[in-house]
């Protein structure tokens, strides 16, 4: 069973960006996105200044310092690996964004780091909000995990500054 973290979040945040779960990497070294190949924190670098050569504690200051809260879909789920597609449906425990979402008030969009969070979210933690949370605008963003190889790192950062426009301080 893996667990996930806390979510980082200042009660002003204005910006909630979820992944699925922590990969094994992340889960091993007790931070969000450790895997050196996510490019995560090259896009957090490149919009709110939280690059990835800083210390951790200080790129999770970055990221509260520009309004953003980092969390995850699921509170734990069995997972063999770290691919969203291995995660056990039936195992998923959804993290509380009824209260989440009641405490940080401001926040005006959640964000996906790609599809699998959005599927996870949609399934299992929407039907469990009223209006008008559920009605937060919602925007699925390109994975930066290394498993989508697929999309240019150019491309994944110019959809993510875009999605995040204005709401988040820049670096």
């Amino acid at each position: 069973m893996s667990v996930g973290f806390p979510p980082v979040a200042r009660a002003d945040a204005r910006v909630l960006i979820l992944g699925s779960l922590p990969g094994a990497e992340s889960l091993r070294l007790r931070q969000y996105y450790a895997n050196a190949q996510n490019r995560f924190w090259w896009v957090m670098g490149e919009i709110v200044g939280a690059c990835a050569e800083l210390p951790y504690e200080a790129r999770l200051q970055r990221l509260v310092q520009g309004g953003i809260a980092l969390w995850d879909v699921c509170a734990s789920a069995e997972r063999a690996g770290s691919l969203d597609s291995s995660i056990l449906a039936a195992s998923v425990v959804v993290n509380d964004f009824a209260t989440f979402l009641h405490a940080h008030n401001d926040v005006k969009m959640i964000c996906f780091n790609g599809s699998g969070a959005e599927r996870l979210f949609s399934r299992l933690a929407l039907p469990l909000l009223t209006a008008p949370k559920a009605k937060i605008l919602r925007v699925r963003l390109p994975s930066t995990s290394p498993a989508h190889a697929g999309m240019p790192y150019h491309e994944k950062l110019r959809q993510w500054r875009s999605a995040l426009g204005d709401l988040v301080g820049g670096a």
